[in-house]
């Protein structure tokens, strides 16, 4: 019974393994068995290969060491059961010899030679009788036995056992067990049976084992090759899509096939193609921004330089050279931003640090954006504090801060508006705001006004990276640059340094205003003269 359950549970583990399999289609199969799945296997150092060479490899060695202790476990099995029936055979038989001892009127030879005659196993066991001199006496099949010479001629109570080949070529097992008669011709019982069947039915579950075996291999290569293609092809297009990317054609996306750890490296390669697409587009319009901001200062500069070679008008030279001056020092401006830029690029912008009275510079912009903001209509109001703790820091770099954060807030308010300059101390810090009532930012332009090229209106003046250099200027001494605006209302930055000493303020709480420009109607400027004093 046992080895029949043995038997159907190993029948049945095939069936269980190629299961998954049933559920592919044909297409599924030349798919993964296609000629293209194995194009480069043995190569190229490819996934693939470094899983076949190292994963599969160990695998297959489990396996062998498994299907070979199971071979050795079901021939134990069977050849314990056959010896086992044995003895259990031979164990009735001593022990109806050792009642025929207690018999003293039976004659011994003939109740033993009867009880190897008659036995009931004998058309799968062959019993047989051993005398003194070690010969084969009595077979239970009458046939004379011949192959005693392959057998030990040692006899114990408890039986010995071997395994011989016959002369007929068959395996045999055998079992001699000694009888304890001092009155009969027989020292010791034999049986001997044929070990054929019992090696067919190993040889078959063995077979049945290394098919298995065998199919578990096929199985897990075939998993495994699979899994391992559906790593490798997305890979493979993210490859070859990154090598688009580098080209600068930035048109085609990746499709994420699943929700997993190659799906969110889909998304991160497609964000960071938006982000290069969207860099290039903002470099593109940097460079037709610049060009454009070259070109103005230029053309004014040649313009006046032509037409005052041709004029005597002492009014119109002066007129002249002041927009020459003018437009040279916006010239230079723009120049000394680019370079301040590429010096934060390669990371060599240098800060000349020293103790500075941030009140001085700051009031210094101030005023020098006083006529301006007058002349375009825009009220300028300064808020200074009668004293404020020193700022350890690089005063043309911040005072160059200044001036882009207060250029930017006339550049983007109109007539009208106003823009309120205010410093003061808090928790530790020098805090210098500047707000205006101007435009405003949208808020999903928020977040990029400090990202180099980035401009969140494209119709005003400016190369789009005043705040990206700003910002790092802030940063480098240990500061922060924060843009806080709502469209249509206006635009607060906040810049926060750090204090090298505190200082009280006096027991008078009371803040001076100063309004530096009022609202006026603008005066008619020549072209050339409203850029002047541009940053």
């Amino acid at each position: 019974m046992k080895l029949q359950k043995l038997e159907d549970f190993i029948l049945s583990i095939p069936q269980k393994l190629l299961y998954p399999f049933k559920k592919l289609s044909e297409v599924d199969y030349k798919k993964l068995f296609s000629k293209e799945s194995f194009k480069g296997f043995f190569h190229n150092q490819s996934i693939t290969k470094r899983w076949l060479l190292n994963m599969f490899s160990v695998i297959a060695l489990i396996i062998t060491v498994v299907c070979v202790s199971l071979v050795f476990i079901i021939t134990r099995f069977y050849r314990s059961s056959v010896e086992q029936q044995l003895r259990s055979g031979m164990n009735i038989l001593t022990t109806e010899i050792s009642r025929l001892s207690y018999d003293q009127t039976a004659n011994h030879n003939s109740e033993i030679r009867t009880l190897v005659e008659t036995y009931e196993d004998k058309d799968i066991i062959e019993l047989m009788a051993i005398d003194r001199n070690g010969n084969v006496a009595v077979t239970s099949s009458g046939f004379e036995f011949n192959d005693s010479s392959l057998f030990e001629e040692q006899y114990t109570n408890d039986g010995v056992i071997n395994i011989v080949e016959l002369s007929t070529g068959e395996k045999a097992m055998s079992l001699t067990t000694s009888i304890d008669e001092s009155s009969s011709q027989f020292v010791a019982l034999r049986m001997v049976t044929s070990l054929e069947a019992v090696n067919g039915r190993v040889f078959l579950l063995s077979l049945i084992v290394i098919i298995i075996s065998l199919s578990l291999l096929a199985f897990i290569f075939t998993l495994g090759f699979y899994f391992v293609r559906t790593i490798k092809k997305p890979i493979d297009k993210i490859a070859t899509m990154a090598r688009q990317y580098a080209t600068g054609d930035f048109s085609k996306r990746l499709e994420p096939e699943r929700e997993d750890e190659l799906g969110k490296l889909c998304e991160s390669v497609n964000f960071m193609a938006a982000e290069l697409s969207n860099s290039e587009t903002m470099k593109n319009e940097f460079i037709s921004q610049v060009s454009h901001e070259l070109r103005t200062p230029l053309t004014a500069i040649k313009g006046w330089s032509e037409t005052l070679t041709t004029i005597d008008d002492r009014e119109t030279f002066i007129k002249g050279m002041r927009v020459i001056s003018s437009e040279s020092e916006r010239l230079s401006q723009m120049v000394e931003e680019l370079l301040d830029f590429s010096r934060i690029q390669d990371g060599k912008l240098m800060l000349n640090m020293d103790n500075l009275d941030i009140l001085a510079e700051l009031g210094e912009t101030v005023l020098i954006y006083q006529e301006r903001a007058k002349a375009l209509g825009i009220t300028l109001n300064y808020y200074e504090p009668e004293m404020l703790p020193i700022v350890y820091g690089d005063k043309n770099r911040l005072r160059q801060v200044f001036i882009n954060i207060v250029d930017n807030a006339i550049k983007y308010s109109d007539s009208g508006d106003m823009v309120n300059v205010e410093a003061y101390e808090e928790k530790g810090q020098v805090v210098i705001s500047v707000s205006d009532t101007g435009i405003g930012i949208d808020a999903n332009d928020l977040p990029k006004v400090k990202t180099k090229f980035f401009k969140a209106d494209s119709t005003r003046r400016g190369s789009g990276i005043g705040l990206a250099v700003a910002d790092e200027i802030i940063t480098l001494h240990g500061g922060t640059l924060d843009i806080d605006s709502q469209k249509g209302v206006g635009t607060t930055v906040i810049i926060k340094l750090p204090c090298k000493e505190s200082k009280k303020p006096s027991n008078d709480k009371s803040v001076n205003v100063e309004v530096i420009s009022t609202v006026e109607e603008r005066n008619d400027f020549t072209n050339g003269e409203q850029n002047t004093g541009e940053v």
